[in-house]
Parts: C-alpha cells; structure tokens; sequence
C-alpha cells in the first residue's frame, strides 16, 4: 500500500497550500462583505416588519377567508362545470376556415382568439367581426 500513503501525503500538501491563500481570500470577502452587511441588514429588517405587520392582518382575516373561499371554490367549480359544458358546445360548430382567415386579416388577431369568437356566433363571420370592432 505505498502508493496510498503517497495519495494521503499530496492531500495533506494540497490542504496546506489552499489554506494559507483561503485564509487571505477569506479574509478579503470577510472585508467586502462587512462593509456591505449593513445595508442588507437594514432593508431586511424592514422586510420583516412589514411581512409582520401583513401576516397579522391576515390572520384577521382568515376566519372570514376561509369562508369565502369555500363559497367562492363552489362557485368556481360550477363555473368550471358551465364553462366546460360551452366549450363542448363551442366545439361542436363548425366554422370554415375562410372565415377563420378573414377575421385573422382583418382584425390582426390570434387563430384562437379568431376561432373563439367565431364560434361563439355560431360560425357567423359577420356577427364575429361585429362583436369584434365594438
């Protein structure tokens, strides 16, 4: 096993050289960084007074949240539901893609906001465009 003690020895080395140099680096970073610490410090502790001051509102309020989310998660999802149940509907328009095209050109919009609009006047390009310009 002599070379592994040669390996322990380059370790040790190694250790010595770097320290010496990270001693003098770090005391370096430790100069800069002080001089910046304060600054930081300061602004955080601002941070935290208001995150403070905003948590203990909150916790005012949560009872009164939590109620409402719950109203408004049902309401949610029975908009979900409506929703899903129109874009079947939506869906099920056939639309041409002249139309398509057309309103794209003329009102320099999205093929799927295009589409979309088309299909909520039920393939009316005409309606589409109206309902657009307004």
């Amino acid at each position: 096993g002599g070379s592994g003690g040669m390996a322990a020895e380059g370790d040790v080395e190694l250790e010595l050289e770097t320290e010496p140099n990270g001693a003098g680096s770090g005391g370096d970073g430790a100069g800069g960084r002080a001089a910046e610490k304060p600054r930081k410090h300061d602004s955080g502790a601002a941070d935290l007074e208001r995150v403070t001051d905003y948590a203990e509102e909150k916790e005012i309020q949560s009872s009164n949240l939590e109620t409402a989310m719950s109203v408004i998660g049902d309401r949610r999802s029975r908009e979900q539901k409506a929703k899903q149940e129109r874009e079947k509907e939506l869906a099920k328009v056939t639309i041409k893609k002249e139309d398509l095209e057309l309103i794209m050109n003329e009102m320099e919009i999205s093929r799927a906001a295009a589409e979309r609009s088309l299909r909520e006047h039920m393939g009316d390009v005409v309606e589409a465009l109206i309902t657009l310009t307004n």
